[in-house]
């Protein structure tokens, strides 16, 4: 018999969601914890900045069995994603499993010599210790904000001048009639700016340190998910694990492989006017696919073209009294800065000692399916796996994972095999293709297929692929079908 365990979920966004249903269905006693009030991670309200939208078309950002809406838009609204999600969590009755406002403080190995781990838990003014046979950390890539400064920012801010971290950028009337400056080069900072140009910014400028390739939602009139979300198109890119003859194969194909992604650039140097505006990349687009690769905000390219927003390659140096001095010697105006930085991808409350096992010299994290550590026992991770499809990533993951945790996976990997796979992933990551290093090396994009092929492998599902072989090689994942494949796993229930 599978013994019952009493788990731990750390966060209550998509994949804390995903993964307390994963182990609530198993039989398993899930506690919940979310340090905010609210459920939804990035998506909740209070941490969404105006007119965000997802960068994945309604039918990739959803669970297997719970479609987005039929009247959502084809990209949905933050809002409307906040309010699909918590209608999963009626749909599970998730609620009664999550303690809101409950923050995870430090997490240390038992001291009673059983398996799991000993979280320390604050809830206002009550801190208290609870031990638990597994742990989920399910707190992503977007729990801590990256937080950075410059020279003479307190005097900026004195003379009444506004710095805010983009999750903070909620009141768009603060840049009503200001000049705004936006650092970064992400979707994020691209729908900030567009988004002050529509407030009544009196000037924007977006500065970034490089220029990267963008994808618009339609290619050539194409909705971006038939194009670049297909297993035809990912086996074009280096993948990992190759085996001699598929080596063969794509060292045959490489010329045309080479004519379709100049294709590609060439259809989004026009389609984007890139070269008019100075945003052409240097590096090659195969090379750089990854989950940093940032979707077209819709109306930038018409603020740049009527020269409502000023791209500066270059970044901050310093406050002035007169504005704000970039890096490429120039002095902009600047009455609110916004900086689109990004997030710092970490666990806090692991142990140093466990840190030091889980995250190599270089920022690379040792991880096994992008899930668990060899030298971490009795805990895992749900959502470090960034994808395109995040919500479809996630379950997959949890589903996995609470095999893993039951010693259930019909490819039950020992230490030995899993150190093992992480050394060929971090060489090939290191060597064959850097961009896949991005986020600590957690990105599956654009590797999705390959990636779920994987996890449906080790959990011994009997069908792994649509029945139609056209729409499984020309078509993107399909939640519902990952449904129906994780059904045909074997199945259990603890206790």
């Amino acid at each position: 018999m599978i013994k019952r365990k009493k788990v731990a979920v750390i966060g209550g966004g998509v994949s804390g969601l995903a993964a307390a249903k994963a182990f609530d269905e198993k039989g398993h006693r899930v506690c919940g914890f979310e340090r905010s009030h609210d459920f939804g991670g990035v998506w909740e309200l209070s941490r969404s900045y105006p007119d965000v939208q997802t960068q994945s078309p309604k039918d990739l950002y959803c669970y297997t069995d719970h479609p987005m809406p039929a009247e959502y838009p084809e990209w949905p609204k933050g809002p409307q994603v906040h309010a699909y999600l918590h209608s999963y969590a009626r749909k599970h009755n998730l609620s009664r499993l999550f303690k809101l406002n409950t923050e995870v403080k430090t997490m240390e190995r038992r001291a009673d010599g059983q398996p799991g781990w000993t979280l320390t838990l604050e809830a206002g003014n009550r801190i208290w210790q609870e031990d638990f046979d597994f742990v989920s950390v399910c707190t992503g890539q977007f729990s801590e904000k990256n937080i950075i400064s410059h020279p003479g920012q307190a005097e900026f801010i004195a003379r009444g001048g506004q710095v805010m971290h983009s999750s903070e950028y909620t009141d768009p009337e603060v840049c009503r009639g200001k000049d705004v400056v936006v650092l970064g080069g992400s979707k994020s900072a691209t729908d900030i700016a567009v988004n002050a140009v529509k407030s009544g910014a009196k000037s924007v400028k977006l500065v970034y340190l490089e220029n990267v390739w963008r994808v618009p939602y339609f290619v050539g009139g194409i909705n971006f998910k038939r194009i670049l979300y297909i297993r035809a198109q990912e086996q074009q890119f280096n993948q990992w694990g190759k085996n001699p003859l598929q080596r063969g194969i794509a060292a045959a194909l490489k010329p045309l492989v080479w004519v379709n992604f100049r294709g590609l650039e060439t259809l989004l140097k026009t389609q984007l006017k890139l070269k008019k505006h100075g945003m052409v990349p240097k590096t090659p687009i195969e090379k750089e696919v990854s989950c940093s690769v940032p979707i077209v905000t819709p109306g930038l390219i018409e603020c740049l073209d009527k020269g409502q927003i000023k791209p500066i390659i270059g970044t901050f140096d310093s406050y002035t009294e007169t504005g704000l001095k970039l890096s490429t010697g120039e002095t902009v105006p600047c009455d609110v800065a916004i900086l689109a930085v990004g997030w710092k991808l970490g666990v806090p409350y692991l142990p140093q000692e466990f840190q030091e096992k889980l995250i190599e010299d270089d920022g690379q994290y040792r991880v096994y399916r992008l899930s668990v550590n060899p030298d971490l026992p009795d805990m895992g991770f749900v959502g470090f796996n960034s994808s395109f499809c995040t919500v479809l990533s996630a379950e997959m993951i949890a589903n996995w994972l609470v095999r893993y945790a039951d010693g259930q996976l019909k490819n039950q990997p020992s230490a030995e095999e899993m150190n093992r796979n992480i050394e060929m992933m971090l060489s090939w990551k290191r060597d064959e293709r850097p961009a896949a290093r991005i986020y600590g090396g957690l990105c599956s994009a654009p590797f999705h297929f390959k990636h779920f092929d994987e996890l449906l492998a080790d959990m011994g599902a009997r069908k792994v692929k649509r029945s139609n072989p056209i729409a499984e090689q020309f078509s993107y994942p399909n939640a519902a079908a990952y449904g129906s494949f994780l059904a045909t796993t074997p199945q259990y229930h603890a206790g």
